[in-house]
């Protein structure tokens, strides 16, 4: 191998191996919060791995760039802040499929891509962040519960926060993980026969109104304003211009396959895109793509392994693998407040966007997803009206 491929491999597989340890937690509480059991979340775990994967070794071989694919990490958060709806899991993957439709009818229909850009991008930042609110209490909440096995988790991120910050969520999970492992040492438990192999398992889905109301639509709206929207972005400012059809028809195809094995979709990297993309690749702009060649192929062995890490995190003592998720989605939360505030003008709507995302609250089935987008709306389409003379 050329010494030229040696900086673009590195950082490929340095960006698979971020991406995977630093939220595959959160992706596990996603699923099985809307109903998924352990196994159905594995089987989530492992088709989103492996289709990530599959989607940044044909973007990278099709474009000749450096574009990979991610599963949506602020999309699992919102799982886990809905809760199960009507229908259950078989309905929840109805709702993934419909997401896996919108996103190939986004690559499609220039008008469905312009009516997502009308709404305003602080709403949909607000209802991010009340969405993740819940979950960035965890590692505080798991403190107060059990801090003898949560606090070492803590600890292990802040100092990798302040000493190696790229690796502080995979560092904190590692720490779990050793956690875990003294735990079911101390109480003589064990990981079961056979979990480090592959496990799929199928769900015939199923549409109710709650799934498309409560899950397919903010899922979408949070995929597409939260990943891949952000990630042309990243990439066209490292100076990368990315085939929106090409890639929405990638990833939207990846995510059809994905949802009846439990997956809730796969799209563009956003924040992690530029692992792959920037200099840590490489000087020469030209031979970039290879790492995301070798991302995709390095995520797909993880994704082959995902059954094990699922396994492991099912085993784990109380508040431990909350207080993970928690800490991994700090970062999109503060950039997801910060987003949301950042235009005086959209700040009151914005607030309530958040408080109402936060609540928690199910109204007719619909999640607080749906019904604080709506609130913040009305608010804004109040605050903005001319009165009358």
């Amino acid at each position: 191998m050329p010494s030229g491929h040696a900086a673009p491999l590195s950082a490929g597989a340095i960006s698979a191996l971020v991406a995977f340890t630093s939220s595959f937690v959160v992706v596990l509480t996603g699923l099985e919060a809307v109903g998924a059991s352990p196994a159905q979340a594995a089987s989530g775990l492992t088709a989103v791995s492996v289709l990530m994967g599959l989607g940044s070794i044909v973007l990278s071989l099709m474009t000749r760039l450096p574009i990979t694919v991610a599963w949506s990490t602020p999309g699992a958060a919102l799982l886990a802040a809905t809760g199960t709806v009507e229908g259950g899991w078989p309905a929840a993957v109805g709702a993934f499929a419909l997401v896996a439709v919108l996103i190939v009818l986004t690559g499609l229909v220039p008008a469905l891509a312009d009516l997502m850009a009308r709404i305003p991008p602080a709403l949909a930042q607000a209802m991010l962040a009340g969405v993740l609110l819940q979950l960035c209490l965890e590692p505080v909440l798991g403190l107060a519960a059990n801090p003898l096995e949560v606090a070492p988790v803590v600890i292990v991120w802040l100092l990798a926060l302040r000493l190696a910050p790229r690796w502080a969520s995979p560092l904190a999970f590692a720490a779990a993980a050793v956690v875990i492992v003294v735990h079911l040492v101390s109480t003589g438990g064990s990981l079961p026969a056979g979990a480090l192999a592959g496990h799929l398992e199928l769900t015939a889905p199923r549409l109710t109104p709650g799934a498309v109301i409560g899950i397919a639509l903010p899922l979408y709206l949070v995929t597409m304003a939260s990943q891949n929207v952000p990630g042309v972005a990243v990439l066209r400012s490292l100076g990368y211009e990315v085939p929106w059809r090409p890639a929405m028809l990638v990833t939207g195809a990846g995510s059809l396959l994905g949802a009846p094995l439990g997956g809730h979709g796969i799209n563009l990297a956003a924040i992690s895109a530029a692992l792959a993309a920037g200099p840590e690749a490489g000087e020469d702009r030209s031979r970039r793509w290879i790492a995301s060649l070798t991302s995709g192929i390095v995520m797909v062995v993880l994704g082959v392994l995902a059954s094990a890490a699922a396994q492991l995190v099912a085993l784990a003592p109380e508040g431990v693998v909350p207080a993970v998720a928690g800490l991994a989605l700090l970062g999109t939360f503060v950039a997801a407040v910060k987003g949301a505030l950042a235009r005086e003008e959209e700040q009151l709507p914005a607030g309530i966007t958040l408080l109402v995302a936060a609540s928690g609250i199910a109204v007719a089935g619909i999640s607080a997803a749906f019904w604080a987008l709506l609130a913040g709306l009305a608010v804004r389409s109040l605050l903005r009206a001319r009165p009358r003379r």
